[in-house]
């Protein structure tokens, strides 16, 4: 009996040792959970604080985005106006993509007026050589500056040149073209500026010889023959692109009293309109110029005096 109680009593302890090894299993099982509950909890309130950080951080970087946005499409607005730019300028390559040969005989043309005004005649649609002639006028300008009367020693003047003669050339164009629209005439803004370019070649001849031999009735001589006939040639040109007498009266004998006027503004008022405005600018107590003698050699003074004698006298 003692060895069956004792066996008995160790599947008593048996059991009592099991539950017990199940409960501390229970225990160690709800002390990790509160553990884990409690990091949960750890965990979410520092989610809490990093959320709240995150916020400010956020609003940080999405003002970033929205700068670098804006700078992106200011980068980009800027390359297209590039690109257009470039667009622009590759548009106005074919008005300046002519030969020096067709630049010559066109120069030639322009002063040879056309007896065939029943059919449109041709018009140069290029700007090269009206563009060459206007800087070439201008140069003509203050070459005379120094071989008139007086050598102007302050200043180039060529701010007024350049004015007076892209002035010219541009409101000219604009407003012939403009009465050319009102006459019906068959005529391009470009085509007006080409052809009046052109007729500046007369101009440029004139000056360039009238500024070194000074003798009005040699003046008055080339102004009747090459500005005559430059101006007959734009005239012959309009005529022929226009329809309808008081239409083409109107028209070329605008464009024909302009240019010849200009011519004779050149010559004879151009300095002295010169010289008032930069005395206005500078005011009256103040010497704008230093003025000398006109140095030209006496012998080739003769010379040239001789010469354009006996050229008056030939024509």
């Amino acid at each position: 009996q003692s060895g069956g109680s004792a066996v008995i009593d160790m599947e008593n302890m048996d059991d009592t040792s099991g539950s017990s090894f199940e409960d501390m299993g229970e225990m160690h099982q709800r002390m990790k959970e509160e553990e884990e509950e409690e990091v949960e909890g750890d965990a979410g309130a520092a989610e809490e604080e990093d959320g709240e950080f995150l916020g400010m951080k956020g609003l940080r970087g999405q003002l970033g985005r929205q700068v670098a946005d804006q700078m992106w499409q200011v980068g980009k607005r800027q390359a297209s106006r590039a690109f257009s730019l470039y667009a622009n300028i590759d548009i106005l390559r074919p008005y300046f993509d002519v030969e020096p040969i067709q630049v010559r005989a066109r120069l030639l043309e322009s002063m040879i007026p056309v007896k065939m005004v029943n059919f449109p005649q041709k018009i140069a649609g290029e700007l090269y050589g009206p563009l060459m002639l206007v800087f070439t006028l201008v140069a003509i300008l203050l070459h005379g500056m120094k071989t008139s009367d007086t050598i102007i020693r302050e200043g180039t003047l060529m701010g007024t040149a350049i004015g007076t003669c892209f002035g010219y050339w541009l409101g000219v164009s604009s407003f012939i073209y403009f009465l050319a629209y009102l006459c019906n005439a068959q005529i391009t803004m470009v085509q007006m500026l080409s052809l009046l370019g052109y007729g500046l070649f007369g101009h440029c001849i004139t000056l360039f010889v009238t500024y070194n031999i000074h003798f009005h009735s040699l003046f008055y001589i080339f102004w009747l023959g090459v500005g005559g006939l430059s101006t007959l040639r734009m005239v012959a040109v309009l005529v022929s692109r226009t329809v309808g007498h008081t239409q083409r009266l109107i028209l070329c004998g605008t464009l024909a009293a302009l240019h010849m006027l200009f011519l004779l503004y050149l010559h004879f008022a151009y300095h002295k309109v010169v010289e008032g405005i930069l005395d206005t600018l500078e005011g009256p107590n103040i010497l704008p110029f230093q003025r000398v003698a006109r140095d030209i050699p006496v012998v080739s003074n003769a010379v040239l005096n001789t010469t354009a004698k006996a050229i008056a006298l030939t024509l």
